[in-house]
């Protein structure tokens, strides 16, 4: 045996009572004794040091009063329960144990007992530790505190509908996870130049509804040029821009994490202590998952507002659409009537007769207009796409605008050098901006700016994305991606209410008799089923941007004037006229006499096959498309070219979705007419169909 360890044995076992004397009095933790009714008979300094008790006022106390008043009673039934079946075990593992200091002040503590019956007296020990006093510990609790404000949060994104009280709750509740002293959340407007003071909590300064430029040398610009957290202490350089002071008391420290909507970064949640060096790397993972809790709640109220707003706009759609349909068989009648009195002599002769006949043709004019553009938000329009190029578009209507518009307003046009062309009908693409010029003037009774912008995008915004599924359900993106062109005023803006019903047919905040309420319903439809899709963004008092979005061209083309078709069908011209409603059919009638042909008349697919089988057949064959409950002039058309090969066809149809179909699925000989139609409609498409080869 080692000569030291006998030495040390011997003085153990000489020593006994002194050595555990000792060991008790020294030991780290604090140790107290009690008897069976809880009176403390012995104490050691950690006990003194724990409670903030003398070692001689603890030996006047019962351990009771080492308990917080609230569980005072709770505490003395189960020290009665431990003294009827003693045994060595730990205290409060279904609970957190709190100790209660001299001072009143309360301590979080971890408390094992002993009972010493089995050496005859008894008495019990208590081992009780101060679990704060290990970083350890604290870190575990510290992460246990994150994990529940999280978790808290986590049910309110769940349960909350809208963006507000998701945007609200996040300083606050980072205010009292950290426990700092200021939080903020600060999003980028719609121009992503400049950051915008969303949410706070704490003290709030008076810079603090200032814009913050989204610059490199700014806190919030930085972070989102980086993508990365940023923790700052009173040392760095980088000056806290967009942080307030509280009296002269400057933050000492802060923490900011990117905010990001999918892949892009859409603003900053930052904290900030008087503190120094109050952050590290449990703080930065915290504040991180509660910006992604936070971006994730957005995106999913955003999601929910957008296809709510879908929903309605489509419901809309199906019931102008059919609204349309009906309103186009009605204006054809009266349009029709319209022109066929305007030529009788009786009328003519007349002093007021011309002029009232005017007016009415007129109205039936502006009707056929407002089907049309009922069409155009039901996305039953027909369109002819060709290759527009947007800078010689843009140019040619600011050089208009300029003439037509307040010339308080000045225009700016901005065209990327590497700006492909668009795949669009021209001639709508032009009304669309054209709607949203109108508009855009409106907002700017005393003057500002409208700019146009056309620059080329490799996919739609993934927030807008959902727009572009195709009407026929084809969801693929566009190939050569996409082209933004955007129209900017400096105007008045929109509120939340009115943004959210922007795109309503027959929404309008104008004056009665200023507007239809129709122009960016029509604007909507058109993006849509142009395989592409339309976005609005506005401040209040700031402004308002619109974006519609177009599939690029591969090809390089610009804007051509086409010439007007100017085709008359030859006299004599044998027709069969298929159309099942009376009024419809005499207006055609009329029509096609004025015109000199030598007309058949059938009110039924049917009908007209057994006509269709006599020995002299017709040149043309005119039928609607829907006609009733019998066979669609589609099938007709389709049998009695198979009877009569060289028959041509001239479809009919107030149904702008039928006309669709035909489209893309009849011969390309086969003509096509949109009602209501005039006689120089009707005279153009017969010529063109009994031309074609």
């Amino acid at each position: 045996m080692d000569p030291r360890n006998a030495d040390v044995d011997a003085v153990i076992h000489g020593n006994d009572a002194a050595i555990y004397r000792l060991l008790f009095l020294s030991y780290p933790d604090a140790l107290i004794v009690t008897d069976t009714k809880g009176r403390i008979v012995l104490a050691n300094a950690g006990a003194s040091s724990l409670f903030g008790y003398s070692h001689d006022e603890l030996l006047q106390l019962n351990v009771d009063a080492l308990v917080p008043d609230g569980t005072r009673p709770k505490h003395a039934a189960y020290r009665e329960d431990f003294a009827r079946a003693p045994r060595a075990r730990p205290m409060g593992t279904q609970m957190n144990l709190v100790g209660r200091r001299r001072d009143g002040s309360e301590v979080t503590v971890e408390i094992a007992l002993s009972p010493l019956q089995g050496h005859g007296l008894p008495l019990v020990v208590a081992a009780i530790r101060d679990i704060g006093a290990y970083p350890r510990v604290n870190q575990a609790l510290r992460r246990a505190r994150y994990s529940e404000h999280l978790a808290q949060y986590g049910r309110l994104a769940v349960d909350a509908r809208g963006t507000d009280l998701l945007l609200s709750e996040v300083p606050a509740l980072a205010l009292r996870a950290l426990e700092a002293d200021m939080a903020t959340v600060f999003l980028l407007d719609a121009s992503r130049l400049q950051f915008r003071l969303s949410a706070h909590a704490g003290p709030r300064g008076d810079d603090m509804d200032a814009a913050i430029a989204n610059r490199i040398d700014t806190l919030p610009g930085y972070v989102v040029s980086t993508g990365v957290p940023v923790v700052t202490s009173v040392d760095e350089e980088m000056h806290h821009e967009f942080s307030p002071r509280d009296g002269a008391d400057p933050y000492r420290s802060g923490l900011m994490v990117p905010l990001f909507d999918r892949r892009e970064t859409i603003g900053v949640v930052s904290v900030h202590s008087l503190a120094e060096d109050r952050f590290g790397r449990d703080e930065v993972r915290f504040l991180e998952s509660l910006a992604n809790l936070l971006s994730t709640g957005l995106q999913r109220a955003q999601t929910e507002e957008a296809l709510g707003h879908a929903q309605r706009l489509e419901a809309v759609g199906q019931l102008t659409g059919g609204i349309a349909h009906d309103f186009n068989n009605l204006l054809t009648i009266i349009h029709g009537n319209l022109q066929v009195l305007e030529e009788i002599p009786a009328i003519v002769a007349d002093p007021l007769a011309p002029q009232l006949v005017g007016a009415a043709t007129r109205a039936a004019r502006r009707g056929a207009e407002l089907t049309a553009q009922l069409l155009a938000f039901s996305r039953r329009q027909r369109l002819h796409p060709t290759v527009v190029d947007p800078r010689g578009m843009l140019r040619s209507m600011s050089a208009m605008l300029v003439r037509a518009l307040d010339q308080r307003i000045r225009i700016e046009v901005f065209v990327d050098e590497a700006c492909p062309s668009v795949i669009a009908d021209a001639g709508q693409l032009e009304s669309a901006l054209l709607n949203i010029a109108i508009n855009a003037r409106d907002a700017m009774p005393d003057g500002g700016t409208l700019t146009f912008r056309a620059h080329p995008v490799a996919a739609l915004p993934l927030r807008i994305a959902e727009q572009a599924a195709p009407v026929d359900g084809d969801a693929a993106p566009a190939a050569d991606g996409y082209v933004e062109v955007s129209v900017t005023d400096t105007g008045s803006g929109m509120p939340d209410r009115i943004r959210e019903r922007a795109f309503e047919p027959f929404f309008t905040t104008k004056e009665p008799g200023r507007g239809t309420g129709l122009g960016l319903s029509t604007v909507y439809g058109f993006a849509r089923q142009s395989r592409g899709a339309v976005e609005l963004h506005t401040t209040l008092g700031r402004g308002t941007r619109i974006a519609l979005f177009l599939p690029a061209s591969p090809f390089a083309g610009a804007l051509v004037d086409l010439p007007v078709d100017v085709h008359v069908p030859p006299a004599g011209l044998r027709v069969l006229l298929v159309e099942d409603d009376a009024e419809v059919r005499a207006v055609a009638v009329r029509f096609l006499e004025a015109m000199r042909c030598d007309v058949a008349i059938a009110t039924s697919g049917e009908e007209a096959l057994r006509q269709l089988e006599t020995v002299d057949p017709p040149e043309l064959l005119l039928t609607d498309i829907a006609l009733g409950a019998g066979m669609r002039g589609t099938r007709l058309a389709e049998l009695a070219t198979g009877l009569h090969p060289a028959l041509r066809v001239l479809l009919v149809s107030g149904y702008s979705s039928e006309l669709l179909d035909a489209d893309q699925s009849v011969p390309a000989t086969w003509e096509l007419l949109q009602k209501p139609y005039t006689r120089q409609e009707l005279a153009a498409s017969i010529g063109r169909a009994t031309l074609a080869e």
